[in-house]
């Protein structure tokens, strides 16, 4: 942080704006990453004082505190652990997310829009800035798929431990039998292509098309050909937006996720072991889950990756999946996966 600092002050600092710039968000990150090893210090000390305190008066309702500081610190330290984990620069940086519905038609569009609010959900719950970039509405409820950009320390490296194959299991709200359903839905992550990232577009290379955005109906219906779809030759990958109502940013939104797309490729091919990411998504496929959402007859939520499970399939739903997150992560690294006591 102090070298970073020296390069900040120097008279010439800003004569090349894109690298300041970056030099400036990695000060940041690592000023960040200081003050909350700095706090976690002294916190475990002002815990220690209480300690002595609690003991010397025999004071029940102090040593719970003391415990509720420590379950706290404990939780905060784990989450520096798996920071240390990330060694890639793209792990720290922002992430694009789609979500994909799959063979199912209804129930699996509404799973995968309770996929997607699950996951801004813990975006919220992290202070992470989302936004969402396009969503296709299903033809009775849910969404057939959602791509959502989020913004933060790390999410990129945290989120990929979510790629693949999501399963739920519950009795289906739309089946007037009551009937038992499975459904599947898709979860895929990139790193962001910040402005700083070098990805070369030829504009031979693109096809643009414009449509009519699909929409709710009656004044809804979008009466200009305001959503575009952008074909990548070299790569055939396919993106579009249809969310913004001018096609102009529509246009600049769909360039951003398909830069992000060719800069997932790019450090694909730079890699000279193939990552977990890589891994994961070769796998994909209908029947290879990687965590099942059990609503009926039990209420389970598992990974399969590292066996853990979680009783309490609401919260999760509402975004608590961090401990999911973190026990693949250490497991990924060659850790070990077995839970915290306190989890």
């Amino acid at each position: 942080m102090n070298e970073l600092k020296k390069s900040s002050d120097q008279s010439e600092f800003w004569t090349n704006p894109e690298s300041a710039k970056a030099l400036l968000r990695e000060q940041k990150q690592i000023s960040r990453l200081v003050d909350n090893f700095s706090g976690l210090d002294r916190d475990l000390d002002d815990t220690a004082v209480l300690l002595e305190l609690a003991l010397e008066e025999s004071d029940q309702s102090v040593l719970k505190e003391v415990e509720e500081k420590l379950n706290s610190l404990e939780e905060n330290v784990r989450g520096l652990e798996i920071q240390r984990l990330f060694s890639r620069p793209e792990a720290r940086g922002n992430a694009i997310v789609e979500i994909h519905a799959g063979a199912g038609g209804t129930e699996a569009q509404d799973w995968a829009e309770m996929l997607l609010r699950m996951y801004l959900r813990w975006a919220e719950r992290e202070r992470y800035k989302s936004e969402i970039l396009d969503t296709l509405p299903g033809e009775e409820a849910g969404i057939k798929s959602a791509t959502f950009s989020l913004e933060g320390e790390y999410v990129y490296g945290r989120l990929k431990a979510e790629v693949g194959i999501h399963r739920l299991v519950r009795i289906s709200p739309f089946d007037a039998n009551a009937r038992r359903h499975t459904s599947f839905a898709a979860l895929f992550v990139y790193p962001s292509a910040e402005d700083d990232v070098d990805i070369q577009i030829n504009e031979a290379d693109l096809k643009i098309d414009t449509y009519r955005a699909s929409g709710a109906g009656g004044q809804h219906v979008n009466k200009t050909d305001s959503a575009v779809r952008i074909t990548h030759f070299p790569t055939g990958i396919v993106v579009q937006c249809q969310n913004e109502r001018s096609q102009h940013k529509n246009k600049a939104l769909a360039m951003k996720i398909l830069k992000s797309r060719l800069y997932d490729l790019e450090l694909e091919k730079k890699r000279e072991e193939k990552d977990s990411l890589h891994k994961t998504k070769k796998d994909i496929a209908w029947g290879s889950q990687i965590r099942s959402y059990v609503l009926q007859p039990y209420q389970m939520v598992k990974d399969h990756r590292t066996n853990c499970e979680i009783g309490n399939v609401a919260a999760v739903l509402d975004g608590d999946i961090n401990r999911l997150i973190h026990e693949y992560l250490i497991m990924e690294a060659g850790g070990n996966n077995s839970p915290s006591p306190n989890a």
